[in-house]
């Protein structure tokens, strides 16, 4: 017998969820230093056991959710927007998870406003209580972000004067403005796709990633999709120049964006305009769009060169680890080729990701918007860094677009996977806390096995 599903039900189970990684954030997120307990305390064990649990709950009602929006009474775009609202309101005022970024972002922001060159130096050129915020690693790194997003960090930074708790929020709620971007382009894309429009919310924006790292998170990968989806959105219509700046402002958050480009073209062609005006408009828009507002954020064109930004050592992505692996194995044979596994392989990565994303634009290219999706989903998952978040960038796209129901069970499936896969506090796990974090998460599934027993007791009561 199937389990009762609702709108109600799965809005409630949801908003538990998300209560639950805010109280358990209180004590196991990435908390600002003075504020860090040691991870074997008992109040962090418990805050990382709540955050689990609450993680699978949320998971849990968004696949509710899911079959409802597949049943045969969907519920409307608008009432799920509301779900989406009730469930990111508890993470609005709860500390950062499962990332230190954002204080990375606030020390950048401070640093344009300080006339420092964000892009040549770290947050410790910086100084002060801000940069020491920032995770070690990143302290002498400069900033691989795009001019568009440091003047609203600098503003941001002006604006609450380098305190610390107004900054947060001040991130957060140009996180939120993103999603809320995103989330009011997915039923347009989705009409044009020829998609359904509440599938398409539910997997691009009430999908658990969503709320887990561009919500509690406050990732600017909220802004970069949100304007790319607004940029979409406009190319749809009839302004096809407002479409190119908006595709364009996003990627000068975030470079990835820029794929949006060959979307806009594509959208114009399809309206009936030439391939060559296309690219011209497309292009003049764009060159136009960056030098204006290049000049406005005063940062010069550093970010050209901060695309190569190197990796985390203790990223996951497919090439590094294929590197790793061979330059181990080389090590062994005691080669002096060693040192160059890992940039070999991150070589080889880029060259996949090109060939793909030619080979999707050849087969899809009357479908840009799917080809795009797919386009941003290769980029991310060969490129030569990858972080959950990461995923986002073409799932948004292709909630919007995907041709059937098999690829949103998989997608899906890739969503619940990577929900589970990062510490609250952003760090590395060792034994005791993927203990933790797996207590947390047994808790839940026995607590909705329960749940789910007591209300099938009283109707097998009455077939009996």
């Amino acid at each position: 017998m199937a389990f009762p599903v609702d709108l109600r039900r799965c809005q409630v189970l949801g908003l538990a969820g998300t209560g639950c990684l805010a109280l358990g954030g209180e004590t196991a997120g990435a908390l600002p230093v003075a504020d860090l307990l040691r991870p074997d305390s008992g109040r962090a064990a418990l805050g990382l056991v709540g955050v689990y649990f609450g993680v699978v709950l949320l998971i849990a009602a968004w696949l509710l959710l899911g079959r409802l929006v597949r049943g045969p009474r969907p519920p409307e775009p608008r009432s799920l927007l509301l779900v989406l609202a009730a469930w990111a309101a508890p993470l609005l005022l709860a500390p950062p998870l499962f990332s230190r970024d954002v204080y990375s972002y606030l020390a950048q922001g401070a640093m344009v406003e300080a006339h420092l060159d964000v892009y040549a130096h770290g947050p410790a050129r910086l100084g002060g209580p801000l940069a020491d915020e920032v995770a070690p690693l990143w302290r002498h790194t400069g900033a691989p972000y795009g001019p568009v997003f440091l003047v609203v960090a600098a503003a941001l930074s002006g604006l609450t004067r380098g305190e610390l708790p107004a900054g947060l929020f001040g991130m957060r709620l140009v996180a939120l403005a993103g999603v809320a971007l995103m989330a009011t382009a997915l039923p347009r894309l989705a009409r044009h796709s020829g998609a359904d429009p509440s599938a398409a919310l539910w997997l691009g924006a009430l999908n658990p990633l969503v709320l887990l790292h561009l919500v509690a998170g406050a990732h600017n990968d909220a802004v970069m999709l949100g304007l790319l989806g607004a940029g979409l959105v406009a190319a749809l219509g009839r302004w096809p120049v407002l479409g190119a700046v908006l595709v364009t402002l996003a990627a000068l958050v975030k470079a990835p964006a820029a794929l949006g480009l060959a979307a806009v073209v594509a959208l114009q062609v399809r309206a009936g305009r030439g391939l060559a005006k296309a690219l011209v408009t497309t292009t003049v828009a764009a060159a136009g769009t960056t030098v204006a507002a290049t000049a406005v954020a005063g940062t010069g064109y550093g970010w050209v060169g901060a695309l190569n930004t190197p990796a985390s050592p203790q990223n996951w992505a497919l090439t590094t680890l294929l590197g790793r692996v061979t330059r181990a194995l080389l090590k062994h044979l005691g080669s002096d080729l060693a040192p160059l596994a890992i940039p070999a392989w991150h070589a080889l990565g880029i060259v996949a990701a090109v060939t793909a994303i030619a080979l999707i634009w050849l087969r899809l290219r009357r479908r840009p918007v799917y080809a795009l999706g797919l386009s941003l989903a290769a980029v991310a998952a060969l490129g030569p860094a990858i972080r959950p978040w990461y995923a986002l960038w073409g799932l948004f796209l292709i909630a919007a677009a995907a041709p059937s129901t098999p690829v949103h069970h998989r997608t899906a499936a890739v969503t619940g996977v990577l929900a589970l896969s990062v510490l609250p506090s952003g760090g590395p796990a060792d034994t005791s806390q993927l203990v933790l974090a797996v207590s947390g998460g047994a808790l839940a599934v026995v607590v909705l096995w329960q749940a789910h027993q007591a209300e099938l007791a009283p109707a097998l009561g009455r077939g009996a």
